[in-house]
């Protein structure tokens, strides 16, 4: 059989760690999954008869390159009236295939061969990859659980370095569900500003924000030219499968991020893009009922986790639980892997999140209360055998 030469870029990626445990739970007869980010909500009816009227109408050929018009400025209609930040829909606004094309395209955009980009972990598996694939440097500065995961503006500035071209930043973040306040999003922004960075605000998640309003990075005092807003409506809109995405920036930024998106993807899917205009107009009360929930679900099972001695702080937003799992002795690997054997409850362990996550695992409460109940006995009743091999052991003098 004749062999190749592929490119050594992409051979030295990773596959998904989040990934690798879905697919084996996935393999297993009543596992409780508290894994994958994905809302277990059904998308709404009346977006999903939005997309079947399309269909039915016949709006089935390519959109512009940019994305439908209408949705375009609806989009925009939508940043201004939530988020406080505007954008011409006509040169500001691309609808992608998901906030993952749209993150990929923004470093293609701005990306030379060697340029640094600083991405905070724990972070979501996909970030440093994209970057190595847009021929950047992914460093990573380490948020810890001592301070919730909220990274410093001394951390940020200590890891620039005259390569250093931009910063990715998520908040609410993906794995912590950490959420930046204003007052602690300028005190980065006058880091970037004083190095003149670029920052990929990914705010897929800022919807789902419980204790205080969600300030995006743009609508930061001189940042809105410094910053490309990564977002979509999958989490918020419960629209995962549609894949669609946002990206919203100065037009020096989005003319030439369109370029990279007509070469490669041509435009996102019609019937999707009809699906999301009717949820911008008419999903606000869908989105406000799932966030209730997602409440109502987090301070569960922060509380629970608390009680099992497996410390956790409340996570301001995304459908995140990050509890530190090193009272057991356990890698998170090691910890996530038993958990899913003995009692069948599929977490990801913190660790394929970045150094800084080695240590926690990340369970999603996008599921429903009963299975979160079962999750927690299933989880208190794997901590118990543990502490009681963990006494045997010690009575014995042995190692665990």
């Amino acid at each position: 059989m004749r062999t190749f030469t592929l490119s050594e870029t992409v051979a030295s990626l990773q596959p998904s760690g989040i990934r690798k445990f879905f697919d084996l739970a996935s393999s297993m007869e009543g596992v409780v999954s508290l894994g994958v980010g994905e809302p277990d909500f059904v998308t709404p009816w009346h977006v999903r008869e939005a997309c079947i009227r399309s269909l039915e109408e016949g709006y089935t050929a390519y959109t512009a390159n940019a994305g439908l018009l209408e949705l375009r400025q609806e989009t925009s209609r939508y940043l201004k009236q939530r988020f406080d930040v505007s954008y011409d829909p006509k040169t500001q606004i691309i609808i992608t295939v998901g906030a993952s094309q749209a993150i990929d395209i923004a470093l293609r955009t701005i990306l030379n061969p060697g340029d640094e980009v600083l991405i905070i972990e724990p972070c979501f598996v996909s970030y440093a990859s994209l970057v190595t694939l847009a021929g950047g440097t992914p460093v990573a500065v380490s948020a810890t659980g001592d301070n919730d995961f909220k990274v410093q503006a001394e951390q940020l500035e200590e890891a620039i370095t005259e390569r250093t071209k931009a910063v990715m930043l998520c908040s609410p973040n993906n794995p912590t569900g950490t959420t930046l306040s204003r007052s602690e999003l300028e005190q980065l922004a006058e880091v970037v500003e004083r190095y003149n960075l670029i920052v990929l605000s990914d705010e897929i998640y800022a919807e789902l924000v419980y204790d205080e309003d969600y300030t995006s990075f743009a609508a930061i005092r001189n940042m809105y030219e410094h910053t490309i807003l990564i977002s979509g409506f999958s989490k918020g809109f419960a629209m995962t499968g549609w894949r669609l995405g946002i990206v919203a920036a100065p037009a020096f930024f989005v003319e030439p991020m369109l370029k990279v998106h007509q070469y490669a993807m041509m435009c996102a899917p019609t019937m999707s893009q009809y699906a999301a205009l009717e949820a911008l107009r008419a999903g606000e009360q869908d989105v406000v009922q799932m966030r209730k929930s997602y409440k109502q679900r987090r301070n569960y099972i922060t509380k629970s986790f608390n009680s099992m001695g497996l410390s956790c702080h409340s996570p301001g937003g995304a459908f995140y639980a990050f509890p530190s799992i090193q009272s057991t002795g356990l890698t998170s690997a090691e910890f996530a892997e038993q958990l899913l054997w003995e009692e069948k409850v599929a977490v990801v362990p913190g660790s394929v999140f970045g150094a800084s996550g080695e240590g926690y695992i990340r369970c999603s409460y996008a599921a429903s209360m009963e299975q979160l109940m079962e999750a927690v006995k299933r989880m208190e009743r794997f901590l118990q055998k543990k502490d009681r091999t963990l006494h045997a052991l010690s009575k014995k003098g042995g190692e665990y």
